[in-house]
């Protein structure tokens, strides 16, 4: 029997033709059946679809179509994550404007999902970009600002001299900027932060509420907030004799192993610590900055990587800590593992166990001392599994479980350490000091200090009048937008210039 082949150039466009003309994939409101909410992520309009927008889009669809054919109400939307810096790039290369190049882009990527034939509502459309859309992004912001939970501090970033900007980690390559190839420089300056810390917990114990979702990516969450329960306590300066610091100076750490602290044979901070400048002795000055300035040209995840050797990642201070179980000092080191983001920006090493520190230990001739008894016939390096204590004293023969009990307690009844839960999630840096992105609607005050713009007023709109003709952020260079009245006195003041971070766009819009 003939047949008749399949043209897709003639039966598509006549077919989608056919469901536009009848709005086949339009939705209303209709109480009377059972709804379903189908939304892929937004693409970025980058300029042309790839196969993976064609395999991501593809598997949307079918899942809408498939509860569309069981009689449900479908909604399938689609819109544009359009914010971001590759917008800002192209429009420098190629003398544009990012909105031109981002909405000419959208119209040419728009066509090509059509000729697949999704089934999306088009006249649900947006695009991130769009001041329609990013007003409330604006109101949120200002609303979390009025609870403490959009804050400025000064922090630690990754910073392009060339382009003037921060950078993510993900735009560092091999230490230079991705895009201007200037080595780039750990520098601190005051950012935008939502405080997302205080949620550590509930989106913890969210993760078991999550049915169906793969346990890889559970685990994956969970380290990513990295929930850790153990003892903060505080270490005093002194020198090698043991004499402290007539300053009364002090360390804080935190430990999950308080019961290992007998095996506590050196400590170490992070090259940030607000106390390195006031302990390095002189001896050890020069090499000291040296290191600092060496590990301010790095970034983290540099600096977390297990590869280069741990003899080049540290420097002696020269000073001490005195150590309140042993009542003995313990050198004081440097070393760029070590983050002021993680903790209190200073650990108590034990080489015994744990392997980093052994590492280390072994690195710079630093005495091992075990403090769980490893199984008989051990030939490994650090021990890290559980077992009876041993060289610690008053807690010998006890187990881990018991053992952090008792140095818990122990320090609690001396007043100087307090049990604590930590969380390896930091707050959220959402500044960003570039021109693409939504405009952080906050408004610098002399009288008033920094004073969230009214919700009338809202949304704050990017000026269309702006040049890219030299490096940093247009923003501070265009007055008539950036000097307005303060919204609370009426004096001059100043517009927040930071744009939030695109990712904020793209984190409610579902």
């Amino acid at each position: 029997m003939a047949t008749t082949p399949y043209n897709p150039a003639e039966i598509e466009v006549r077919v989608q033709q056919r469901w536009e003309a009848g709005k086949a994939f339009e939705v209303n409101e209709d109480p009377g059946r059972e709804k379903f909410y189908c939304l892929s992520m937004l693409p970025y309009p980058s300029g042309a679809l790839h196969m993976g927008h064609v395999r991501n889009y593809t598997i949307g669809d079918v899942i809408s179509r498939y509860h569309r054919m069981r009689g449900k109400n479908v909604l399938q939307p689609m819109g544009w994550d359009a914010f971001g810096l590759p917008a800002e790039n192209a429009a420098i290369k190629n003398r544009t404007a990012p909105a031109r190049w981002t909405y000419a882009n959208i119209e040419h990527m728009r066509g090509q999902l059509k000729r697949l034939g999704f089934a999306y509502d088009w006249t649900r459309e947006f695009a991130t970009c769009s001041p329609d859309y990013y007003r409330w992004e604006q109101l949120m912001f200002t609303r979390l600002m009025k609870k403490g939970l959009a804050y400025r501090k000064d922090a630690e970033v990754n910073w392009d001299p060339v382009d003037q900007t921060v950078l993510a980690n993900e735009q560092v390559v091999d230490g230079r900027g991705w895009r201007s190839g200037a080595v780039v420089q750990r520098k601190k300056i005051t950012q935008w932060f939502l405080k997302i810390t205080d949620y550590a917990e509930e989106l913890l114990r969210g993760l078991d509420e999550l049915d169906g979702w793969p346990d890889a990516v559970k685990t994956m969450q969970r380290n990513w907030i990295g929930r850790s329960e153990g003892c903060e306590f505080e270490m005093k300066v002194c020198d090698a004799d043991g004499v402290a610091d007539p300053r009364d100076l002090g360390v804080r750490v935190f430990t999950t192993r308080p019961d290992t602290s007998f095996g506590m044979t050196y400590a170490v901070l992070a090259p940030e610590h607000e106390l390195v400048a006031q302990i390095t002795s002189e001896a050890e000055r020069e090499a000291v900055e040296a290191f600092v300035a060496q590990v301010a040209q790095a970034s983290e995840e540099d600096r977390l990587s297990e590869e280069g050797g741990l003899e080049k990642r540290g420097v002696f201070t020269g000073a001490y800590l005195y150590n309140p179980f042993t009542e003995k000092p313990v050198p004081l080191y440097l070393a760029d593992y070590v983050l002021m983001g993680y903790g209190t920006g200073a650990i108590m090493a034990v080489p015994g166990q744990d392997q980093r520190d052994w590492d280390f230990a072994r690195a710079y001739g630093l005495p091992i001392v075990r403090t769980v008894q490893p199984p008989e016939g051990w030939e490994g390096e650090a021990y890290v599994e559980d077992g009876p204590a041993i060289n610690s004293d008053w807690l010998n023969g006890l187990e881990v479980t018991e053992a952090k009990e008792a140095a818990t307690a122990w320090l609690e009844q001396q007043g100087i350490g307090e049990r604590k839960v930590n969380y390896r999630l930091r707050d959220w840096g959402v500044s960003r000091q570039r021109y693409w992105g939504c405009p952080i609607p906050v408004i610098h005050c002399d009288t008033c200090g920094v004073v969230p713009e009214r919700k009338e007023n809202l949304p704050i709109e990017l000026p269309k009048d702006v040049t890219f003709d030299r490096p940093g952020n247009p923003l501070d260079r265009h007055p008539s937008w950036r000097d307005v009245p303060c919204p609370s006195c009426g004096k001059p003041a100043k517009r927040e210039t930071d744009t939030m971070d695109t990712f904020v766009d793209s984190s409610w819009y579902f």
